[in-house]
């Protein structure tokens, strides 16, 4: 009986190793289902008054489990667009924004928003604009966003 303690212990041990492999690989996955799940809505630009300098406006919705981060945005119509943070009657240029787990984050006119500076040329009132917003976690995501008459307030208070 003693020669076969070492098979038995040498099986027992992989089936305690399998065991842990497919835990590991269920727990990934049960992650991955809590991951950030990002989508955008209320899309919208302003009919810009310059030449050279446009807001952008959106809500990022986030139904996952984990909180991510917009990084930056790229824009086709305009050679930069950065992310402003608006605190009180002041704005400043920022890294990111988070967008918290089961939140939002909503960018809007006297809040934080987007600047699509050095326009390559100025969008009118009923043209789209693309843009591709950039996240630490999530794919990059594409937006299509309205062109609307420089005083546009949306219905929803965004």
């Amino acid at each position: 009986m003693r020669p076969l303690a070492g098979p038995v212990l040498i099986t027992a041990a992989a089936l305690v190793l399998a065991g842990c492999g497919s835990s590991a690989s269920s727990s990934s996955s049960t992650s991955s289902s809590s991951a950030a799940k990002l989508s955008v809505k209320s899309a919208y630009m302003p009919q810009p008054v310059t030449d050279s300098m446009a807001a952008g406006f959106l809500v990022i919705e986030n139904d996952g489990g984990t909180a991510d981060e917009l990084t930056s945005v790229t824009s086709d119509i305009a050679q930069d667009v950065t992310v402003h943070e608006t605190t009180g009657q002041s704005m400043r240029e920022v890294a990111g924004l988070k967008v918290p787990a089961g939140g939002e984050l909503v960018l809007r006119s006297g809040g934080d928003h987007l600047m699509f500076e050095n326009l390559r040329h100025k969008p009118k009132e009923g043209e789209t604009v693309s843009l591709r917003l950039n996240f630490t976690e999530s794919k990059t995501i594409t937006v299509e966003m309205p062109v609307k008459s420089a005083t546009y307030q949306p219905a929803s208070g965004q």
